[in-house]
């Protein structure tokens, strides 16, 4: 069996990817050969992804896009159900799709006034919903073809706020307008790890691998306060390059790493080591 780090052909099922990471890890795949099915709630980047694909040279039969809600299941039978008509299995399933109040300059949601003790619950529900329950059922579905297939690898992307509390005077900038990491993105991404235990554990028998890697603080245009916070509070002391998660996917992602399920790979420049 070839263990080398090599996903040439193999069938890659992204949620969220047209997301900052997923946009990155998809051409990563898509320029090592994979073939790659991109699927996002949104796909308004479609045809500038699908131009900047070709500029790079990947044919245009190596992906295809899918409009994707994770919550809504009939629409993920649908989906799962045409992929396999089209490329008749999925080797891969990537769990990234998820709400995130992040903190960059393109981001729409409000990181103010978001005191656990004041945080709406409509807001946890809607987190839970995506995060949690719409990750059950793509998994679910895509599962299903795994086990009729005899064999499958399913990666899903937590957070260090699924391993450790939100440190939260990263976004303390000292100006009297203080702002928090809210609990509904580290209640509904704790679960991953766990979640992983359970896929890795229950299908270890049917050859059906999960693992779960752990990104945190991609750049993405950042003020100069919070890169200053995130100098102080990081032992690497600065934020990860995007392009430094290409790596640990595509290893996740090949049979380079065939002997390990259930696992937890932290990228997180030693955030969680403090």
């Amino acid at each position: 069996m070839d263990s080398s780090i090599n996903i040439k052909g193999k069938i890659i099922l992204i949620t969220g990817a047209l997301g900052q990471i997923g946009i990155e890890i998809s051409k990563s795949f898509l320029l090592q050969g994979a073939k790659v099915i991109l699927t996002d709630i949104n796909l308004k980047a479609e045809l500038e992804l699908t131009k900047e694909f070709k500029n790079l040279g990947i044919d245009m039969d190596q992906f295809e896009f899918f409009e994707l809600d994770i919550t809504k299941e009939d629409q993920c039978k649908e989906v799962v159900d045409n992929i396999i008509l089209r490329f008749s299995r999925i080797d891969v399933l990537i769990n990234n799709a998820a709400i995130d109040a992040k903190f960059d300059k393109h981001s729409k949601i409000s990181m103010e006034n978001n005191r656990f003790e004041f945080f709406p619950i409509s807001e946890l529900k809607k987190s839970v919903e995506v995060n949690l329950i719409g990750t059950i059922i793509i998994t679910q579905l895509v599962i299903q073809k795994m086990v009729q297939e005899g064999k499958g690898n399913i990666i899903n992307v937590a957070s260090t706020y699924s391993l450790v509390a939100p440190n939260q005077r990263l976004y303390d900038f000292g100006v009297g307008k203080t702002a928090f990491k809210p609990v509904d993105y580290v209640v509904s991404k704790s679960f991953l790890p766990n979640f992983t235990r359970y896929i890795a554990t229950f299908y270890a028998k049917q050859s059906i691998r999960c693992n779960t890697i752990v990104p945190h603080g991609v750049f993405n245009d950042h003020s100069k306060d919070f890169l200053k916070n995130w100098e102080e509070l990081s032992p690497i002391g600065r934020m990860c390059n995007s392009y430094e998660l290409n790596g640990p996917f595509i290893f996740l992602a090949s049979d380079a790493s065939s002997y390990m399920t259930g696992s937890t790979l932290v990228v997180d420049g030693g955030w969680t080591a403090w």
